[in-house]
């Protein structure tokens, strides 16, 4: 696929927020993957704001950047932390600089322990709401060109109506129910995920996308599918391994 149609696929995912039966993970998780084949950074996370104003994990492109962004969100320090708290872009954080990384220096050794380099952190803002924030993360010392800098923040953005669109047309109490459900499936695809992977004796993200296949393939929700392993109403064997 050439650019245009990664970036025109991303627009249309976000059209299908339309529809009474969007998943909002599987959404964010695709937010994910065109980020990491749009603007070729290493790993992706994105959280949202709980109905409290604090800040949720919710997707990652795999397990690395999943465990960074929760210690971010336990040692509450991180540029995707400090984007949501601001309102603000930042672009080209080198995490190996005590000065660029000055306002969350435990993130940054810990981001460096991970194998990356440098990282840029979105709101997911529209106008003056902001609804979550989005960090890139890559293992190289490269620097996002400013074509690419726009390109991230129109991704940021396309997710951030996707979102707020979908909370209306559902209901306008959608933002507190939406979250609270997206985040219980998230401890059940933990879950699942933890399960998968210990019967194939693979990672975590080998089952994690298996999954993602199968419940697409199926016609499943994730969270769906994942409830069916844990319950046993439906054997591992039935799931292909990538």
């Amino acid at each position: 696929m050439t650019r245009e149609e990664q970036l025109l696929g991303a627009m249309v995912d976000a059209v299908d927020t339309l529809v009474d039966d969007f998943d909002l993970i599987d959404f964010l998780h695709q937010l994910c993957e065109r980020c990491n084949e749009l603007l070729d950074v290493s790993a992706v996370g994105v959280m949202l704001a709980d109905p409290a104003g604090g800040l949720q994990l919710i997707a990652a492109s795999d397990e690395h950047a999943r465990l960074l962004e929760l210690f971010a969100l336990q040692a509450d320090q991180g540029p995707c932390v400090e984007c949501h708290r601001t309102g603000t872009s930042r672009f080209n954080i080198s995490l190996k600089s005590p000065e660029e990384t000055a306002a969350f220096p435990l993130f940054a050794e810990r981001a460096l322990q991970a194998g990356f380099a440098t990282t840029h952190a979105l709101p997911m803002r529209l106008r003056q709401k902001v609804v979550g924030a989005m960090n890139l993360f890559d293992s190289r010392e490269q620097k996002l060109s400013d074509a690419d800098a726009r390109v991230a923040q129109a991704l940021a953005a396309v997710a951030t109506i996707a979102i707020l669109q979908h909370r209306t047309v559902v209901h306008g109490n959608i933002e507190r129910a939406q979250l609270r459900a997206a985040l219980s499936s998230r401890i059940v695809i933990e879950q699942a995920k933890g399960i998968l992977a210990e019967r194939w004796q693979s990672t975590l993200d080998e089952a994690f996308d298996a999954l993602r296949q199968h419940a697409r393939s199926h016609r499943q929700t994730l969270a769906g599918l994942c409830k069916q392993l844990i319950d046993g109403s439906i054997d591992s064997s039935a799931i292909q391994r990538p």
